[in-house]
């Protein structure tokens, strides 16, 4: 006995019915193989499936979402940064600059050497690594511990490595590296054994701060402790992975920040500072 059913019509633009059968294909709601609108309304009418608005998050909460998927992105977390865009993408608030953002990160996929990179940093998974630096030449590196991080408007693998020849750091920071992400070559990454570290190899490094930056100083990553001196003096000490990026951000300061300590960093800082002094007075 055939099945007996009253019909409906549904007026509806040809992209509305094709969302409808990805939507119902999504949900299992199926005739054999292929998506099945009725069965769709149906499960809706008998309460199966839950309707709920689609334009009622609040501006505050979709910034939130939008800056938690910038921190994930910068931070190099790809595929939780993928979810909170596929989250937003299906909200219908969305303003059209923000959609246009949210489909061109998602049209954009990480290369596959990038996906497994966070992979192996979420696993604590020590890894080889190969990387090609400005002048072409191509390196290889033992990885103990890695994070993404920004500097500068890049994005940099910051990484503990067992090789240290080349690089220029203090002695107590020779086996971090710092590497961008750019140069990395496909397929440049596979999983060794051996222990991961804890953390990247730190120094602490004392700062005075003086006029008004002493006052608009804000607390950085790192920062041991902030306490006022004598004269308005701000002394700061913080721990640093890298003098390289600790330097520039001191000349960035200067002359209202000043390194009291470690003699190492002093003088490195010095020695810059009056190799500058020397290009201005020859030029």
């Amino acid at each position: 006995m055939s099945r007996k059913g009253q019909s409906i019509t549904l007026s509806i633009s040809e992209r509305d019915k094709i969302q409808l059968q990805e939507l119902a294909l999504e949900l299992g709601k199926t005739w054999g193989d292929r998506p099945n609108i009725s069965r769709l309304v149906e499960a809706i009418a008998r309460g199966e499936l839950q309707i709920a608005p689609n334009n009622d998050w609040s501006n505050t909460r979709i910034e939130a979402l939008n800056c938690a998927l910038d921190a994930l992105t910068d931070a190099g977390r790809i595929l939780e940064a993928q979810a909170i865009a596929q989250l937003l993408q299906e909200r219908s608030e969305l303003s059209i600059p923000l959609r246009n953002k949210i489909e061109r990160f998602l049209e954009t996929p990480p290369h596959p050497w990038r996906i497994e990179l966070d992979r192996y940093i979420l696993r604590q998974q020590p890894f080889q690594l190969s990387y090609q630096d400005a002048t072409g030449r191509l390196w290889s590196f033992t990885v103990r511990h890695a994070q993404i991080n920004r500097h500068e408007e890049r994005q940099y693998l910051d990484c503990w490595c067992e090789e240290t020849e080349g690089n220029l750091d203090i002695p107590e920071l020779i086996h971090n590296w710092c590497l961008r992400l750019d140069r990395i070559p496909d397929a440049a990454i596979f999983p060794i054994e051996g222990p991961w570290r804890p953390q990247l190899d730190q120094i602490a490094v004392e700062i005075h701060l003086c006029n008004r930056l002493a006052f608009a100083y804000k607390p950085k990553s790192g920062d041991i402790s902030a306490d006022w001196l004598e004269n308005q003096v701000k002394q700061v000490v913080r721990r640093i992975s890298s003098t390289y990026w600790f330097i520039r951000e001191v000349q960035r300061e200067a002359p209202d920040m000043m390194v009291v300590g470690p003699q190492s960093v002093r003088t490195r800082l010095r020695e810059k500072l009056l190799a500058l002094c020397q290009h201005y007075e020859n030029s």
